[in-house]
C-alpha cells in the first residue's frame, strides 16, 4: 500500500492507534469515521494508493465550506492531541481481493508504527438469531487480546463479545490460514458452496482485517453494531461514541473555536440526496 503525503505533512510516530471502517450494511462504519474526523478536527496527512480499492472522487467532505478540495478513495487523517490516526475508505474493495487488501493494510501499519487497529463495522440485523427486546445492549466486539476474542476493556464498558466468532469454525480457520500464508491443498475451501448462516460473519470485511492484522502481531479491536438498511445516521453516532469510549475521549470536552460535542461533516448535508419537490404533492 503506497501513499502520497500532503505537502509538509508526515505520519506521526505518536499516533499509534488507527481507526478504519469495515464496509458493510448501511455504510455505518464510514459514517462513524466521518463523524470522528470532523469532531476531532483531524488533519489529512496522506492519500493512500491501493490497487484493490475501486476509484472514486468527490468534493471536500468536511468543510466547513465546499472549497473544491477533492477527496479520494483512501485518505489518512491524524489527531496528534489524541494520538490517533484515522483512515477513511470511500469505495469498496474489488471482489475477491479483501484478504490482499487486509494484508497490505497490516504491512502499512507495521511500517508506520501503528500498534492498535480499531475497526468500526455494522452487521445485518436480519442475521441475528436471538433478539432480546428488553436489553439495551447494542454494541458487540471481537478482539485479538485473547484467543477466544474477549477483551477486558470491552467487557468493562458493558459490551458483549460477538458469539458468532468461533476460531474453530471452518471459515474463520480458513481466514487464519490465508492470513498466515500457509494454506495447503487440504485447507482450500469453495466459498460459493454450502454457505451457512454462520458463514456470514467471517465473510465480512472486518473479519479479513481482524485475521490479517492479528497474524502480523497487531492488536485488533472490532466494534460491531447491528442495523438495517436505511437512514443510519443514529447508528453511526453509536459506533463513533463506542470508539471514543474505548479510547477515553469525550466529544463534549473537545473545544475548538468555542464549540464542543459532535461536529456534523459537511458531506452529510447531501448524504441522502435533496428533499423531495413538494409541488408534486
Amino acid at each position: 500500500m503506497d501513499f502520497a503525503l500532503e505537502q509538509g505533512k508526515s505520519f506521526s510516530c505518536g499516533c499509534s492507534t488507527l481507526i478504519l471502517p469495515g464496509l458493510s450494511i448501511g455504510n455505518v462504519g464510514q459514517l462513524a469515521v466521518d463523524l470522528l474526523i470532523s469532531t476531532l478536527r483531524a488533519d489529512r496527512v496522506a492519500y493512500l494508493d491501493e490497487p484493490s480499492v475501486l476509484p472514486c472522487v468527490g468534493n471536500d467532505a468536511y468543510g466547513p465550506l465546499p472549497v473544491g478540495d477533492l477527496t479520494l478513495p483512501l485518505e489518512a487523517y491524524e489527531s496528534s492531541i489524541h494520538a490517533l490516526t484515522l483512515i477513511q475508505q470511500r469505495s469498496p474493495v474489488t471482489k475477491g481481493m479483501m484478504v490482499e487488501f487486509a494484508k497490505n493494510l497490516a504491512h502499512f501499519m507495521m511500517t508506520n508504527g501503528k500498534k492498535h487497529l480499531i475497526v468500526l463495522s455494522s452487521l445485518d440485523s436480519g442475521k441475528r438469531k436471538l433478539i432480546d427486546a428488553t436489553s439495551l445492549l447494542q454494541m458487540y466486539y471481537v478482539s485479538s487480546a485473547s484467543s477466544d476474542g474477549t477483551d477486558v476493556d470491552c467487557e468493562r464498558l458493558g459490551w458483549k463479545r460477538l458469539e458468532e466468532y468461533k476460531p474453530s469454525q471452518r471459515r474463520w480457520k480458513y481466514l487464519d490460514h490465508l492470513a498466515d500464508g500457509n494454506l495447503g491443498q487440504r485447507d482450500t475451501l469453495d466459498l460459493d458452496e454450502d454457505f451457512l448462516d454462520e458463514d456470514y460473519y467471517p465473510g465480512l470485511p472486518f473479519a479479513a482485517l481482524f485475521s490479517c492484522c492479528k497474524a502480523k502481531g497487531v492488536k485488533v479491536t472490532c466494534l460491531l453494531h447491528y442495523c438495517a438498511e436505511g437512514d443510519n445516521i443514529q447508528d453511526s453516532f453509536m459506533l463513533a461514541e463506542a470508539a471514543c469510549k474505548l479510547l477515553g475521549i469525550s466529544p463534549d470536552k473537545i473545544q475548538d473555536e468555542g464549540r464542543g460535542g459532535w461536529q456534523i461533516p459537511l458531506s452529510w448535508k447531501t448524504v441522502y440526496g435533496p428533499p423531495p419537490d413538494m409541488t408534486l404533492f
